[in-house]
């Protein structure tokens, strides 16, 4: 898609791509249909990102391939490209790459699963590495954000 700053995209479906730090990331956060739907509408219009701390802008609700994300976070300003979405019975979820001025280049997807037993699963995945001069000097310090981000996040569509 143009105007990524990384080139695997999709990749956060399956294998991630070696060179970055990887995140994967669980929690169930509710039980059964009701949950599920209440947990998917929030998923696809941002919710888990502004709960988290962000504000957030969408080009359009609910999310779609192509939908473009622009968060804030503090100073920092954080836009995204919806690369893939989807909705189905038992599947809610969409995955953004990272757009020149992210701080950071790469990948991050948000899946919602019904499961046969009832649970509401949600999972994280992602792969970066810094896309500025000032990730690449304060990675450290950047990895601590995403992982208290991705905490955040997991949190975020609790029942």
């Amino acid at each position: 898609m143009d105007g990524l700053t990384y080139t695997e995209v999709g990749a956060t479906a399956g294998e991630m791509p070696p060179g970055y730090h990887h995140v994967r990331a669980r929690r169930v956060v509710g039980h059964g249909r009701e949950d599920f739907e209440r947990a998917a509408d929030a998923l696809l219009a941002g919710d888990a990102q502004r709960r988290a701390g962000a504000r957030v802008t969408l080009n359009e609700t609910p999310m779609r391939a192509g939908t473009r994300v622009t968060m804030r976070l503090g100073v920092f300003r954080i836009p995204c490209l919806v690369v893939w979405a989807e909705r189905t019975d038992s599947v809610a979820g969409f995955a953004y790459g990272t757009l020149p001025g992210h701080p950071e280049r790469g990948e991050e997807r948000f899946t919602l699963t019904l499961r046969p037993t009832g649970e509401v699963v949600f999972d994280i995945a992602a792969f970066s590495a810094p896309g500025r001069w000032f990730t690449r000097i304060g990675a450290p310090l950047g990895r601590l954000v995403q992982a208290w981000m991705t905490r955040r996040y997991l949190s975020a569509l609790d029942s």
